[in-house]
């Protein structure tokens, strides 16, 4: 399970049905070290991944998501874990509300996540940007609020995030490009046909679409 505000009202409900004895025998895996503890206060016992090697079900919220159902996340710093689980996992639910809803990757104009390496950062820093530049692409450093220094994620890596004011174009070679700089860990800007079933709220309720 993921950690947005959408999910966790999601959780709840689980819990609620738990207690209630309507599900049972449920096993989660969180995908950061403080939804770790989300998990435990709320749903069910928390196990790893060396344990379930395979998991029935992922449930995450996305910053934005196109037509195609592609996704972008990462927002919160979870990159690698989130995609690993994705991959592990026989169904993966997406769940956001209408303000998700774009036309393209990066039209929201909300900051794209990047993992990477501490070491060099500030060169890595400029060849995302260097990828980008017809995007008009903005990358800046992912900071603590408190004290203005880096943001150090639970893997120990550094997040940058990419602006854009411009459509970035063809998502699978913009894929293949952005991994390629030695310190890119891993991308939050396209989870490429990974979603099974999407659940979008609205005014007027939920709506549901399932891949074809």
């Amino acid at each position: 399970m993921g950690g947005n505000s959408v999910v966790v009202v999601n959780m709840k409900m689980v819990d609620s049905n738990m207690k209630s004895k309507h599900l049972q025998d449920m096993i989660s895996y969180a995908c950061g070290k403080k939804k770790e503890l989300f998990v435990l206060y709320y749903a069910s016992p928390l196990s790893d991944l060396d344990t379930h090697l395979v998991l029935d079900l992922a449930i995450y919220g996305a910053d934005e998501i196109d037509p195609d159902m592609n996704l972008v996340k990462g927002c919160g710093g979870s990159l690698r874990r989130e995609k690993v689980i994705e991959v592990c996992c026989k169904k993966l639910v997406v769940i956001v509300d209408e303000t998700k809803l774009v036309d393209y990757v990066g039209g929201s104009r909300l900051a794209m996540s990047v993992e990477i390496v501490s070491f060099c950062w500030k060169f890595t820093t400029q060849k995302l940007q260097s990828l980008f530049e017809e995007a008009d692409c903005v990358p800046k450093l992912c900071v603590l609020p408190k004290n203005g220094k880096a943001y150090v994620i639970d893997n120990g890596n550094f997040i940058i995030n990419l602006y854009f004011k411009k459509d970035i174009g063809g998502l699978k070679v913009v894929d293949d490009a952005i991994s390629r700089p030695a310190n890119v860990v891993d991308h939050g800007m396209m989870f490429i046909d990974m979603v099974t079933t999407l659940i979008v709220a609205g005014e007027l309720g939920a709506r549901v679409r399932n891949k074809c």
